[in-house]
This record gives structure tokens, C-alpha cells and sequence, in this order.
């Protein structure tokens, strides 16, 4: 089990961007996972959480440090901007695989880590998270994507965070979600560094007593393989 990591500083700047802010076809993609009648065809909707995360890899590309290269066309050379950045894509096992797919359909080149994060109930409403497993590259000096389809309380982040730090430091940090509570938004600012940008497919009022997020969408694990035991 890996512990919390210890931050340096605590921030409140982190940037956030919430991307159901702005009018695109990403609302519809969001309309889809929320839907009662149509998140529970499964096939659906791990395509959707793809969807997502490539429009937000699309996004997300904009921010990179780009230079110029030659490329030899058949007919001459040609001078195309291309992104510098080597880059680790990370996930939270189960939840986070369609929409880990989804930036790696984009960024092709990238390495990729995966972390279990669980909760581990100790009563009906009372749970901690729990790492147990972690398979990642070195990060050190890479820009690294760590994405979770859901960010309810922000624990899961943190913890995964802090048991990819055991592979090095990273020169950049996102962290990439689809459906966050506003609780959770808050939790990840106070304990990510400050260079760290949150995205967001849209931001959610509150949470429940199971800590779920209202409205949400449910359980995204569940609706991506089916239940569990």
C-alpha cells in the first residue's frame, strides 16, 4: 500500500478548466453517460468516455511546448510544428481504461502507468482508499496525464499521485477527470503543486453521504464492465 505523499507547499491556484463551460459536442457526450436510458449500454458508453478524453487530449495538446520540424513530402520538404513533450499517460484501474484510451488514441507516442485505487469499506458510509498496485515508467522530467473519469472526494488522486512520485518527478502535471464534484475540485487544489492543471468535463454541486457525486452518473467502473461482487 502506498501512502499519501507528503507535499512540499500547499497551493490554491491550480488552474481548472471546466470544459461544459463552453458550448461544443462535448455536451452531448456528457448528455450520454448521464442518461438513465442510455449509459446502461455498456458498449456506449466506454465509447463515450473515449470520446471525452480525446476531445479533452485535443485540448489538452494546446498546451505543450511545440517546435518546428522537416518533414520530406514525395514532391519536396515541408516545415510541420510538432509537440516536444515526453509524455506518461496514467490511469486508476478499472474506471479509468475507456477514458485513458481516449488520450492515448491522440497521444500515440506516450508511455502509460496504471494505478489501483479502491475503497475499502469499514462501514455503510466510513471507507478508505486503498493502492495496492502500481505499473508505471520513470516520469521523471516527463509531462505527466493522470486521469480518473470520476473525482468525488479527490482521495483516489491524491494517493495515486503520490505512489507515482516513486517513479520521479514530473516537469508537468494534468490531471484529467470527467464528472467532478465541486468537494473534490477543492480537496485536489489544496494538495497538488500549483504548475498542476485540472480538467474537467463538467463540475458537479455536492456530494452524497456515500460520498457519491450528485447528480453524477453513478458507478463508472460498473457502467463500463458490469458489476462487482
Amino acid at each position: 500500500m502506498f501512502a499519501a505523499f507528503e507535499a512540499v507547499q500547499f497551493f490554491t491556484h491550480m488552474n481548472v478548466i471546466n470544459l461544459s463551460e463552453n458550448n461544443s459536442l462535448l455536451n452531448q457526450f456528457i448528455l450520454e453517460i448521464r442518461s438513465v436510458e442510455i449509459q446502461n449500454d455498456r458498449m456506449r458508453f466506454r465509447r463515450n468516455l473515449e470520446r471525452i478524453g480525446e476531445i479533452m487530449a485535443y485540448e489538452m495538446s494546446k498546451t505543450l511546448h511545440y517546435s518546428e520540424k522537416q518533414v520530406q513530402t514525395p514532391l519536396g520538404i515541408s516545415p510541420v510544428v510538432t509537440a516536444d513533450d515526453p509524455m506518461v499517460i496514467s490511469t486508476i484501474l478499472r474506471a479509468g481504461l475507456p477514458f485513458h484510451q481516449g488520450f492515448l488514441s491522440y497521444f500515440d507516442h506516450a508511455e502509460n502507468a496504471f494505478v489501483s485505487a479502491y475503497r475499502k469499506y469499514k462501514d455503510a458510509l466510513k471507507f478508505d482508499i486503498n493502492i495496492e498496485y502500481i505499473a508505471s515508467p520513470s516520469i521523471e522530467g516527463k509531462t505527466l496525464i493522470l486521469t480518473d473519469p470520476m473525482l468525488a472526494t479527490g482521495s483516489s488522486l491524491e494517493l495515486a499521485y503520490g505512489a507515482l512520485l516513486t517513479k520521479g518527478q514530473p516537469a508537468q502535471l494534468h490531471l484529467a477527470t470527467v464528472i467532478a464534484s465541486q468537494a473534490g475540485v477543492d480537496y485536489v487544489k489544496s494538495c497538488m503543486p500549483q504548475n498542476a492543471t485540472l480538467w474537467c468535463a463538467a463540475i458537479d454541486p455536492e456530494l452524497n453521504a456515500h460520498s457519491y457525486i450528485v447528480p453524477g452518473i453513478g458507478d463508472a467502473g460498473d457502467l463500463s464492465y458490469g458489476e462487482k461482487l
